[in-house]
């Protein structure tokens, strides 16, 4: 019995692993960038709030000129969205909007004071509830990191690029790191 499960299983999940690098990887991309361009669109169509919380944004973010910081975050939410999803500068990207939802955690998501690691906790949800909210943003760094460690997946231009301008030793399978 273990061996035909054995024999059936493993291509199932040779199969699954191929799929997760052409659709996984997109729909967190495509997750990602979507809710990232709205934030950004928010922002473009708003009025700038970060001079009311700019004392909360972690050094070295807090030196720089409000009017300077909403311009960066919209640009990069707007144009790191629309990347996100076309698969173009993954890695870039993600890394920047993982440095943008730190700060934002920081600034406006986290709870404004707490005493021990329960208190903390609270904050830990969808909803503000005088506790902070920062569960989202958390999932989101989550979902950036496969983005940065293993990259777009195969349904992008990050991947199409390479391919086409780089030389095959740069692409180096993992079975050959093993």
């Amino acid at each position: 019995m273990n061996k035909i499960l054995t024999r059936f299983m493993s291509p199932l999940m040779a199969h699954l692993d191929l799929l997760g690098l052409w659709l996984g990887l997109l729909s967190l991309r495509l997750l990602l960038g979507w809710d990232f361009f709205e934030s950004g669109l928010e922002k473009w169509h708003g009025e700038n709030w970060f001079a009311e919380i700019q004392d909360r944004f972690p050094f070295p973010f807090n030196l720089v000129p409000p009017e300077v910081s909403w311009q960066l975050a919209t640009w990069f939410e707007l144009l790191g969205g629309v990347a996100l999803v076309l698969g173009l500068a993954t890695r870039f990207f993600s890394v920047s909007l993982i440095v943008l939802t730190v700060v934002a955690i920081a600034s406006v998501h986290w709870p404004a004071s707490w005493s021990s690691f329960a208190e903390l906790m609270q904050g830990y949800g969808f909803t503000d509830k005088g506790m902070g909210n920062f569960k989202l943003p958390v999932l989101f760094i989550g979902m950036f990191l496969p983005l940065v460690f293993m990259g777009p997946g195969r349904l992008s231009l990050d991947y199409w690029l390479r391919r086409k301008w780089l030389p095959p030793y740069f692409s180096v399978s993992l079975r050959s790191l093993v």
